[in-house]
C-alpha cells in the first residue's frame, strides 16, 4: 500500500514541517516554507532487511592513506587554500556574488589540468556550450581533454560522467541542476538537496573530485537548505568588490586541511591572476603621517600580510554614538573603545567612531587590537603614528598587551617591507634590523607611539 505524502520545507535551512508556518521555527525566516511532495512509499510488512555491507572494519593503521593525496590545479592561491589541490572523491562547493568570476576560476582550474592530461568535464547548466568557449578563447583553456556539456538534467548529467568517465567533474551551478521525476522545481530545497547527495554519492563512488558552483543569498550566505554545507567535504567563498579587480578566496570548511589560508588573486582581461606580494598591493596607496592610520603585520593561514588599519573620530550631538566596523569585528572593536576609556583615558562617548581595514582583507585575529587602538588614539587626538612603525599585539580587557603567534615572522615581512620600528608586546623576542619598543600595556603604547588624547 503506498500514500502519497504532503510536507513543507523551508527554503532557507531545509527544515520540514507538517503543516505550513508563517515563519520557520528552526531558522526564524519568514514566508519560507514552501510544498513538498514526498514521494510515496510502499509499507514494509515485516522487518527490515538487513543488507550486506560492501566494506569491513579494518584498523586505521592499514587503511591506504594514497586516497587522501592531492591533485594539484596549477592554479597557485587556489591549491594554496585547497592546501595542495583536490582529493580524489572530494566534493567541494564554491560559493559568492554574481560577478565574482567563480565561473573564471573553475574554467582556470579545469584547463590547467586538461592540459596536463586529466580528462575533466565541465557541466554548464546556465550557460550555453557557446558562450564556454567564448570564456575559454578569451583565458587561453581550449585543451583537447577539456569537455563542456549544456544540461541542468540531473539523470542526463549522470549518464555523461557515465560515457565520459572524467578524471575532474564540475558543475556550475548545483541550483540550475533538477531531476525532472523529483518533486519540487528547479532551485527548490528538496530539488538542491536531492542533487547534492546525488553528486556526493558519484564522486565517493568513483572517487571522482567534484567541484560545485553554489549561489548565495542577499546576505551573503550560500543559497539553498543547511545541509548542502554539511554534505560537501570543502566550502570555498570567493569574495571581492565587482567594481575593484581584486578577489579573495578562504575556506570556510575544508575536511583535508586549514580554514586560515587566504587566496589572493586579481581579475584582468586574462582571467584570475595569482597576486605576489599582498603586503605591497595594501599599502600602495597608504598615505604615510595619516592620523588614524596604523600598519599591523597579521598572519593569514602561514602568510604574513601588512596592512593598514584605519580608524575615523567625528564629534556628534546623537544621543547614541555610531560605532561602525568595515572589515573587523564590530563587538570587538567596541570592546577595544571600552578598553581605551578604562585604562587610557580616552573619552570616545560623545563622538561617532568608525574603523576599517583599507584594501578589504577581513582581521579576524586578535593580533591587530593594538594596532586598532593606537589608530583609535591617534584619529581622536589628531597625532599621526610614525609612519615607518608597524604594531602588533593583542588586549585584554585589563589594558595589558599580550603576546601574539608567530611574531618573529609578522615582523620579518614588515622588515621586508622597509619598516624600521615596532611596537610590540614585552616579551616579543629581538628581530636583526627593527628598532623594538616593547610595552606592557595600552598606556605604554601610547608613550611609546607619542598619541595623547586632547
Amino acid at each position: 500500500m503506498t500514500r502519497t505524502c504532503v510536507r513543507y520545507a523551508c527554503q532557507g535551512c531545509g527544515h520540514e514541517s507538517a503543516k505550513w508556518l508563517g515563519r520557520c521555527t528552526e531558522c526564524g525566516e519568514w514566508g519560507s516554507l514552501v510544498e513538498v511532495v514526498v514521494e510515496p512509499v510502499a509499507a514494509s510488512a515485516g522487518a527490515a532487511r538487513l543488507v550486506a555491507p560492501r566494506n569491513v572494519p579494518i584498523p586505521v593503521a592499514d587503511v591506504d592513506g594514497l586516497g587522501a593525496a592531492h591533485m594539484p590545479t596549477h592554479v597557485p592561491e587556489l591549491d594554496r587554500v585547497l592546501g595542495g589541490g583536490l582529493v580524489a572523491g572530494s566534493v567541494t562547493l564554491v560559493g559568492g556574488e554574481p560577478g565574482m568570476g567563480k565561473s573564471t576560476l573553475l574554467l582556470q582550474a579545469l584547463g590547467q589540468l586538461a592540459a596536463r592530461g586529466a580528462r575533466c568535464l565541465l557541466v554548464c547548466a546556465e550557460e550555453s556550450a557557446a558562450q564556454v568557449r567564448l570564456r575559454a578563447d578569451r583565458l587561453g583553456t581550449l585543451a583537447p581533454e577539456l569537455f563542456v556539456v549544456s544540461e541542468p538534467s540531473l539523470p542526463a548529467v549522470l549518464a555523461h560522467v557515465a560515457d565520459c568517465e572524467p578524471a575532474v567533474l564540475a558543475v556550475d551551478s548545483i541550483q540550475a541542476v533538477h531531476d525532472p521525476d523529483g518533486p519540487g522545481a528547479a532551485g527548490s530545497v528538496t530539488q538542491v538537496r536531492d542533487a547534492a547527495h546525488r553528486l556526493v554519492r558519484l564522486a565517493k563512488e568513483l572517487d571522482l573530485p567534484t567541484l560545485l558552483v553554489g549561489h548565495v543569498t542577499k546576505d551573503g550566505a550560500l543559497a539553498g537548505p543547511r545541509a548542502l554545507e554539511h554534505v560537501v567535504d570543502t566550502v570555498l567563498s570567493f569574495e571581492g568588490d565587482r567594481h575593484h579587480a581584486l578577489r579573495m578566496l578562504r575556506a570556510l570548511k575544508h575536511r583535508f586541511g586549514s580554514t586560515d589560508e587566504l587566496g589572493l588573486m586579481e581579475m584582468t582581461e586574462r582571467g584570475l591572476v595569482p597576486v605576489d606580494d599582498p603586503s605591497a598591493l595594501f599599502l600602495a596607496d597608504r598615505r604615510p603621517g595619516a592620523s588614524g592610520s596604523v600598519v599591523a603585520p597579521v598572519l593569514e593561514g602561514s602568510r604574513p600580510i601588512c596592512v593598514e588599519v584605519q580608524a575615523l573620530v567625528v564629534s556628534t550631538h546623537a544621543p547614541i554614538p555610531r560605532r561602525v566596523a568595515q572589515s573587523i569585528d564590530a563587538s570587538r572593536a567596541s570592546m577595544l573603545i571600552g578598553v581605551l576609556q578604562q585604562h587610557a583615558g580616552l573619552e570616545l562617548s560623545a563622538f561617532d567612531v568608525f574603523v576599517s581595514v583599507a584594501g578589504g582583507v577581513r582581521v579576524t585575529e586578535p593580533s591587530g587590537d593594538l594596532a586598532l587602538a593606537l589608530a583609535l588614539a591617534g584619529a581622536r587626538s589628531e597625532r599621526p603614528v610614525d609612519p615607518n612603525t608597524v604594531v602588533i599585539g593583542e588586549l585584554g580587557l585589563g589594558g595589558e598587551v599580550r603576546q601574539v603567534p608567530h611574531a618573529p615572522r609578522r615582523l620579518a615581512e614588515a622588515l621586508r617591507l622597509g619598516f624600521t620600528r615596532a611596537i610590540v608586546p614585552a616579551s616579543t623576542p629581538d628581530v636583526r634590523g627593527l628598532d623594538l619598543a616593547r610595552v606592557a600595556s595600552v598606556r605604554e603604547a601610547l608613550i611609546a607611539t607619542g598619541v595623547r588624547a586632547r
